[in-house]
Formats: C-alpha cells, sequence, structure tokens
C-alpha cells in the first residue's frame, strides 16, 4: 500500500464514536495510521479524535456522519481523501437496533435499523470501493456477527442485518475477483462485546438488556479487525462462542431453534427494571460521555484464543499435524 505524504497510512472507521468502532480507531492509531472517525454525535466523535491525537501523536479527523445517508457517506469520504489522504482501510462497524419480539416493532424500527446496520456498511464500501478501485489498491472489512449465522429471538432487526452484510460482502467479493482487483475485501464475525450497545439500543422490554456470555473486551475485536485489514484472510472468526453458534447451527438448527426459544429471552436480559423514558439511540444519537467500554468490565474477557490460533495458523496446522502423525506412529508400533 502506498502510504500518504505524512508517511501513514489512512483508516476510515464507521461508529466510531463509541463500542467496537472507538477501540478499533485506538487500534489503527497505536499502529501509525491516521483515521478518520465517522459517526453521528459530534460531540463524542470530537471528543475521541482529539483523545487519538493526544495518544498517539497521530492525526485523526472527526466527521459527524448517519451512515443511512448514501451521500453523506460519500462526502465523508471525499472530505477524509481531502485533508488525510487516499484511503487504504476503510472498517465499517456503526449499527443501531431494538431489543424486542418482532410483534412489538414498527415498521420504521425496522427500516431504521436496517438502513444503519446493513446499508451503512453498504454505503460505505461503494464509496471505499470506488476511490480504492481507480487504485488498484486497499483494504474494506465489514463487521459481521456470530448472529449473521444464527439469528436470536429479541434481534430481529439486527440479526436480519448482519445475514444481509454477509451476503453481500460474499457477492462483492466474487465481483473483485472476477475484475481482477488488487482491493481485500474481509469480514470479522464478533461474539458478544461489552459495549455501550446495551445501555442506549431501543429497548421495549422492561428490563436492561445484556450480551449472552460470554462476553469479550471490544479491545478483543479491534485487534481482530486490524488483524484483518493487514493480513489476507477471507474471515475471520472471534471467540469460541462465535464459532460454537456458526457451527452448530449447521448441525443442528431446530435444536437451537427450541433451546433459544426457551433461554434466549433470559439470557439477554437482566432483573434491573429499564429506568422509564430511557433514551434509545436508534433515531437520535444519544448524549454522554460514553467510549468504547459498556457496563460489563467485570465479567469480560481480553483475549480470544480463537484469535491467537488464527494469527498463528500456520504453527497450529504444523503442529496438528505432528500431533497426528506422531499419533498414527504410536498405533502402527502397537499393531507391530
Amino acid at each position: 500500500m502506498r502510504t500518504t505524504v505524512t508517511g501513514r497510512k489512512v483508516a476510515v472507521i464507521t461508529g466510531a464514536g463509541a463500542g467496537v468502532g472507538r477501540a478499533a480507531a485506538d487500534e489503527f492509531a497505536r499502529h501509525g495510521y491516521d483515521v478518520a472517525l465517522l459517526s453521528r454525535d459530534e460531540a463524542r466523535l470530537t471528543r475521541a479524535a482529539a483523545q487519538i491525537e493526544a495518544g498517539f501523536g497521530v492525526r485523526a479527523l472527526a466527521l459527524p456522519t448517519d451512515v443511512a445517508d448514501a451521500s453523506a457517506v460519500g462526502a465523508a469520504a471525499s472530505r477524509v481523501e481531502e485533508t488525510l489522504g487516499p484511503i487504504d482501510v476503510w472498517v465499517n462497524v456503526a449499527m443501531a437496533t431494538a431489543f424486542a419480539p418482532v410483534s412489538a416493532l414498527e415498521p420504521d424500527e425496522i427500516e431504521r435499523g436496517t438502513k444503519v446496520t446493513y446499508l451503512g456498511q453498504v454505503h460505505g464500501t461503494m464509496s471505499a470501493l470506488s476511490r480504492m478501485r481507480t487504485r488498484n489498491r486497499g483494504t474494506i472489512v465489514n463487521v459481521g456477527s456470530a448472529l449473521g449465522y444464527r439469528s436470536v429471538p429479541l434481534q430481529s432487526v439486527y440479526c436480519g442485518a448482519k445475514f444481509a452484510i454477509r451476503g453481500f460482502t460474499d457477492s462483492l467479493r466474487s465481483e473483485i475477483i472476477h475484475d481482477g482487483l488488487k482491493v481485500h475485501l474481509t469480514m470479522v464475525d464478533l461474539p458478544a462485546v461489552n459495549t455501550p450497545q446495551f445501555d442506549w439500543a431501543r429497548n421495549k422490554m422492561g428490563k436492561r438488556a445484556r450480551p449472552v456470555a460470554p462476553v469479550f473486551q471490544p479491545e478483543v475485536a479491534a485487534r481482530a479487525i486490524f488483524f484483518a485489514a493487514t493480513h489476507r484472510r477471507r474471515e475471520v472468526w472471534v471467540g469460541f462462542s462465535t464459532v460454537k453458534a456458526i457451527l452448530a447451527n449447521r448441525v443442528a438448527p431446530a435444536l437451537i431453534d427450541r433451546y433459544l426459544a426457551k433461554s434466549g429471552y433470559t439470557g439477554q436480559l437482566t432483573n434491573e427494571p429499564l429506568e422509564s423514558g430511557a433514551a434509545g439511540n436508534l433515531f437520535e444519537p444519544v448524549q454522554g460521555d460514553y467510549a468504547a467500554h459498556g457496563r460489563f468490565d467485570g465479567e469480560a474477557t481480553q483475549h480470544s484464543w480463537e484469535m491467537f490460533t488464527d494469527r498463528h495458523r500456520t504453527f497450529f496446522w504444523v503442529l496438528a499435524g505432528a500431533g497426528a502423525l506422531s499419533l498414527l506412529c504410536a498405533v502402527a508400533r502397537r499393531r507391530s
């Protein structure tokens, strides 16, 4: 990848005001990238950009943007290239959702969640690709979820959008290969992550929402996103819970349907009553000094064994092969 006049590459992160997007912005800055931060809340975004510049010594550009608006995303991409230089990496993280059964949702809530979570990634991808195509280089990271393979109750808006992202990404990947482009498209599928999502997502359940254990810190997701952006991986699964959800659904989907019908509600809700008039960020950003972490620091883990093995997969395949060979030799000796 060609660098900018500053000698640094440029990464664009959507949803960068808080949660995984905020952690991802830190991760790219830590590795010397200039970063552009896109999300809706201008005050939180400006504060994040200032902290990144002070903490990592790179340039950070705050661009208040609603990713549901394709023209706004395109304008933000142009501003990035005018200010920071050619975009090397574009990361699509932004999301908005509602915790509720389908029977309690309104059509405009489903539409809005889909526009932000699904079409937001489409808009980001299209804006990035149109610029990367002319230079025949660059990387686009779409952030998916285990729930893009195995849906759960109360999250139909989010699950539907994540399924759509996966379908869109797979279609586009084949087109990139067909066109012979040197643009890398990758997808990172995340487990439950300790972010402010569970405090500010629209919630119609009367109880505070929570991630389904095990819970990972947003820095784990951020490291996976950076790894995917800098290595030629088609897809990265983060957390053994993600692996289990994806593979188990391929084996026994009907059994999981019934299991989630019994436990899928209680596993996503606490016993704490939801505050009356609690704000939700579906249509408007929630004010406050939110950052990467949510309120589950006490149980969230900082490491993912699956990410460690993916980073060192050659070593582990060699180790597995050696183990299998040793086993075969031992069996052969016993038979002789």
